[in-house]
């Protein structure tokens, strides 16, 4: 059986889009014949601490669906001090680059990037070593970070930064980006290098879609994901207009701003002042699914237009038959256009957004119901995680 060892930032149980696109990727190439191993750090995201599991265990190794998964320590930390963070990442960096110096591994290799600094360490041992290095890139850091203000230009993490990133891009034996501008931007620095489009679909299972809806009730709008800086669920909170309209916005997640955005809706509650926002909580995958059968559309935003970056909620929640509506710029909006997947507002302008919120309201729970139909289709049709991997490895790339 075909060997190939795939290196990641995050695994599930892990939550997150990073977590379940290499938890897909790793399942379908165990699909398609391959003995895949995953390494990773002992689980600690999103709330930055080691999960019950893994607490007081430098590695640990288990059987996760036919998956190996090697977890190594890591000093877990989701701070916003950039040293904190910094810590951490080179923490599982350090241990990540003497196991792959001394530990056999097989020929073939899957990179995941970001983080920088882990995908540096790896291709450059495995460079030394004469593997083939497939790198997975999902989005265009430190670019990204200059786009986000969590790196300032010109500075000297940011020189290291493009340092790592031309170093990773050279070395890599071919690369997979998750979109096209990512593509255009490894071009335009090595423009011979072999580069292939790689979506972050996910697994559609299903086969047709189940929803549970009543005409009486408001238009439920959900975000559910990560409570991060790049998302701006807080802000969202804050700006959308929701008190005229047949529309209530559900969230779900946990991360960095939960807490204030738990803290927004009791002082607005207390003040009499109801927005029609409710949190929900973190909820395991398949529960929250299941329970999101209630519901009608989902939210999909980003604090700022991030070049390279396509949302992967756009694919997961097209694959469960739900419109969208897209607030986070870039090559998403031309993907939710272009495949009839509900509305788009201009990244950062709320005006905007609460336009298409009175546009959604005027649309009605029945139409809605209508549009998920042709939704959950276009998905089966466009987004289809086995073709993509079965193309992928008929070209001999894996």
């Amino acid at each position: 059986m075909n060997k190939i060892l795939i290196i990641s930032n995050y695994y599930p149980p892990e939550k997150g889009a990073a977590a379940n696109r290499i938890e897909q990727l790793a399942l379908k190439l165990h699909e398609n014949k391959y003995n895949v191993t995953v390494l990773c750090p002992l689980g600690n995201y999103p709330k930055g601490e080691l999960f019950p599991e893994y607490k007081g265990k430098f590695s640990v190794t288990e059987k996760l669906q036919n998956i190996t998964v090697k977890r190594l320590w890591i000093y877990p930390s989701v701070s916003k001090n950039i040293f904190k963070r910094t810590l951490s990442v080179l923490s599982f960096s350090s241990v990540l680059f003497f196991y792959l110096l001394f530990k056999k591994i097989p020929h073939k290799v899957v990179v995941q990037s970001p983080p920088l600094l882990l995908s540096f360490v790896s291709v450059l041992i495995l460079s030394l070593k004469r593997k083939k290095i497939i790198l997975n890139v999902s989005d265009l850091w430190p670019l990204a970070a200059i786009e986000l203000k969590a790196l300032k230009k010109e500075s000297f993490s940011h020189q290291v930064s493009l340092f790592f990133e031309r170093f990773i891009y050279s070395k890599a034996s071919l690369i997979f980006g998750q979109s096209n501008e990512i593509i255009t931007h490894i071009h335009s620095i090595f423009p011979e290098k072999e580069c292939h489009l790689y979506r972050n679909f996910p697994d559609h299972q299903a086969k047709e879609i189940h929803f549970s809806t009543h005409e009486n009730e408001p238009i439920k709008l959900f975000y559910a994901g990560l409570l991060g800086v790049a998302q701006g669920v807080f802000e969202l909170c804050q700006k959308i207009e929701l008190e005229d309209l047949n529309i209530e916005l559900h969230i779900f997640g946990d991360g960095a701003e939960k807490a204030q955005i738990e803290e927004l809706i009791q002082q607005s509650r207390s003040l009499g002042t109801e927005k029609k926002i409710f949190f929900h909580g973190m909820l395991e995958r398949h529960i929250l699914h299941e329970k999101l059968q209630t519901f009608d559309i989902a939210i999909i935003p980003l604090k700022t237009r991030i070049y390279g970056s396509v949302p992967s909620k756009i694919f997961e929640y097209g694959a469960l038959g739900f419109p969208v509506l897209y607030f986070g710029g870039g090559e998403g909006e031309t993907i939710v256009n272009e495949n009839n997947l509900g509305w788009v507002a201009n990244v950062g302008n709320f005006e905007s957004l609460n336009k298409a919120l009175i546009e959604i309201s005027k649309t009605g729970k029945s139409e809605i119901q209508m549009m998920k139909k042709e939704v959950f289709d276009s998905a089966e049709k466009n987004f289809n995680l086995d073709f993509q991997i079965k193309n992928l490895i008929n070209k001999n790339l894996f």
